[in-house]
């Protein structure tokens, strides 16, 4: 066993986490790792078919728990059957999102209130629900929201998506202001480009992809130390952050070539 995996262990054994967003992608393969790792993990999405199948693969640690949390009046009901299921909750982990792109610059105000709903007022409904039962644990409660790199520029037809995740960035930057240091933790995770169902329709190239394996494993090491920020790719983090303090040379000559104007289909990761 591996030193990382050794303290990954001491970590997780034991605790009770709540995931969002958990039937693809990161959070499917977040869910099964901390579950190795011995935690009880409960996840959520609107699909319970897909969270039973999970669950299957470690029963006596994967709790399905089917909830859609852009639904800000569902929030009393979720509350109550988490706290059916669990005395305390010791890591929120929210890592549901969706995208929808731009394609013809029609500026629906229909698609932007969808895209807001999952990933901005879907984590705060998550940090309100979660919040009586985060006090309870009798660790330090520790919570963790997955926003993107994209927050460091601006992408090309990416006005709904990026805005989302600038607002979540930003939600959870106060927030940790606002919480007491000695008694929570709270990490933001910034992931560039993950192979999930949610970028398997892009027809852009994306540098420096990672599968959703290997993004779980970076989480994984940066919630071990309860780090601020956990961005990678680490390559993809260096060049954006580089061209968010140039702003010139991203945005009059970089960005422009890529900028696109083809009939793209949309895929809901997370609400599936």
């Amino acid at each position: 066993m591996s030193d990382i995996d050794t303290v990954s262990i001491k970590q997780w054994k034991g605790k009770t986490v709540w995931i969002t967003g958990a039937s693809s992608g990161i959070g499917r393969c977040l869910s099964v790792k901390l579950a190795n790792l011995g935690a009880t993990v409960i996840i959520s999405a609107r699909r319970q078919d897909r969270l039973h199948e999970i669950a299957s693969q470690a029963p006596q640690y994967i709790l399905p728990l089917a909830a859609d949390i852009a639904d800000s009046g569902a929030r009393t009901d979720i509350q109550q059957r988490l706290a059916d299921r669990v005395e305390a909750i010791d890591v929120l982990i929210m890592s549901a999102g969706v995208v929808e792109y731009e394609n013809e610059l029609d500026l629906d105000a229909d698609r932007y209130r969808r895209v807001f709903d999952v990933n901005f007022l879907g984590l705060v409904n998550s940090v309100a629900i979660a919040m009586p039962l985060l006090n309870r644990s009798k660790h330090k409660p520790y919570i963790v929201g997955i926003t993107s790199l994209s927050v460091l520029v601006g992408f090309p037809r990416a006005e709904a998506y990026g805005a989302s995740k600038a607002a979540a960035d930003y939600f959870l930057k106060s927030l940790r202001m606002d919480l007491p240091a000695d008694q929570f933790d709270l990490s933001i995770v910034r992931p560039g480009f993950v192979k999930t169902p949610m970028t398997s329709v892009n027809d852009f190239p994306m540098p420096f992809l990672i599968s959703a394996e290997a993004a779980a494993e970076r989480i994984v090491r940066g919630m071990n130390k309860r780090k601020m920020f956990v961005n990678f790719p680490w390559r993809f983090t260096f060049l954006l952050k580089c061209f968010s303090h140039l702003p010139y040379l991203w945005y009059k000559l970089l960005a422009p070539r890529m900028r696109r104007h083809k009939t793209q289909k949309t895929v809901d990761s997370s609400r599936v």
